[in-house]
């Protein structure tokens, strides 16, 4: 290629956030990586001279508004609120850090499910401090927090509640009376959900898409906010029972809980063989939860940054037309409508806890894996492969370019 093709005064703009960066002839065919996050490779065609790069100043507020809107897209009391859900975020990381040691981006992911009025399945082994985050979580949200441990031997009514039948002391009559089970609170933990039978596990299903529970004919709210957070261990699998795809696609998200780094290993022994005590405030309640879930849904995303998370949902499916060559070899089923929801509504969650009113397709890619690694199945051969789920959206995402917003 000639080189008098490029102007030493070209730059290829970001097209999730909007950063205009110097590209000389070298950069062609390579894979740039914006400050943002975004990956995006050097295409002659997608060059644009310096020149026409906007001001500073204006630049800043396309990126913030995106929508080519300057002014907010709230009214005062929902701007009010939005704001308080940043500065609570910001508060309940800080606590939290004091027992949690590391774990930011499943703490951040955790949050972001709650703020979105999602279930959150939690993967690691054990001793990550699993249970011990989503504990520390309810009491900073002050909410009523029941622990479900799963066994081979559960029961159903173990979970919902059952009849029992009372007599009444003064009159000798006799009636059923309902007592309620562990479900009936605002933060479950399924405690190694997949370690109780089907049967067990299908109770839980009613109150994660419908928020109440059916018993002996009589339907029953459950408490709001409702959030079930469920934890598996992905080592041993004897005697487990995989939990079935109709019950993995109600979880919002799938948070894999890794090791720890060197340091944050070090400081976790110290501190737990220490006198540490870290004291949790109380900094939101259930009324002040359910109002800033709503804030979010309001929150807007412009057309491009649904047709993005579209885009990416449809291209995990091996059968449709726009799926690329490796996701046909490597996904045996794709992910469903309900994927493509998740990835809007905790973009949109994403984006007020860092600062923003409005979602981005960056912060569509940065939800992709918790949102889709548990509603793909891969093949023999990428098991074979030794292809992970997260290897093919990592794939899917360099692959998958969101589209230039309309002018």
């Amino acid at each position: 290629m000639n080189n008098s093709v490029i102007s030493p005064e070209a730059g290829m703009q970001c097209i999730a956030c909007g950063r205009v960066r110097r590209v000389s002839q070298e950069h062609l065919g390579r894979r740039l990586k914006c400050k943002c996050g975004n990956i995006a490779v050097a295409q002659e065609q997608d060059l644009i001279p310096l020149s026409a790069r906007p001001s500073r100043s204006s630049s800043t507020k396309q990126t913030q508004a995106e929508t080519e809107n300057e002014h907010s897209p709230f009214p005062d009391d929902q701007l009010a609120v939005i704001e308080s859900l940043r500065d609570s975020f910001r508060e309940i990381t800080t606590q939290l850090s004091t027992v949690i040691v590391g774990q930011q981006a499943v703490i951040e992911e955790v949050l972001i499910s709650i703020f979105c009025r999602g279930h959150v399945l939690l993967t690691g082994v054990p001793g990550l401090a699993k249970t011990l985050l989503i504990d520390s979580i309810s009491k900073v949200l002050d909410l009523d927090f029941r622990r479900i441990q799963f066994t081979p031997d559960l029961m159903p009514a173990d979970i919902t509640g059952t009849e029992v039948l009372q007599e009444d002391r003064t009159t000798g009559t006799r009636n059923f009376q309902f007592v309620q089970g562990p479900i009936f609170s605002n933060m479950v933990l399924a405690d190694e959900i997949n370690r109780a039978p089907p049967k067990t596990q299908s109770a839980l299903l009613e109150a994660m898409q419908e928020r109440h529970v059916t018993v002996a004919g009589q339907t029953m709210e459950l408490p709001k906010p409702f959030f079930v957070m469920a934890t598996q261990n992905p080592i041993e699998q004897e005697g487990t029972y995989p939990l079935p795809e109709a019950q993995l696609d109600r979880f919002l998200f799938n948070c894999v809980v890794d090791y720890p780094e060197a340091a944050d290993e070090f400081q976790i022994i110290k501190q737990a063989t220490s006198g540490h005590t870290p004291k949790l405030s109380r900094l939101l309640n259930a009324e002040q939860i359910q109002k800033l879930q709503e804030a979010v849904r309001n929150v807007p995303a412009a057309d491009h940054v649904i047709t993005y998370a579209r885009d990416l949902v449809q291209a995990t499916r091996p059968g449709g037309g726009s799926a690329p060559g490796f996701i046909k070899e490597m996904v045996g089923w794709g992910a469903g409508p309900r994927a493509g929801i998740a990835l809007s509504i905790a973009a949109k969650a994403r984006a007020v806890l860092h600062g923003r009113l409005h979602a981005t397709t960056s912060d569509v890619a940065s939800v992709a894996l918790p949102v889709l690694r548990h509603r793909i199945v891969t093949t023999f051969h990428a098991e074979a492969a030794g292809v992970q789920r997260d290897d093919v959206i990592r794939k899917l995402i360099e692959v998958i370019r969101p589209q230039k917003p309309r002018a």
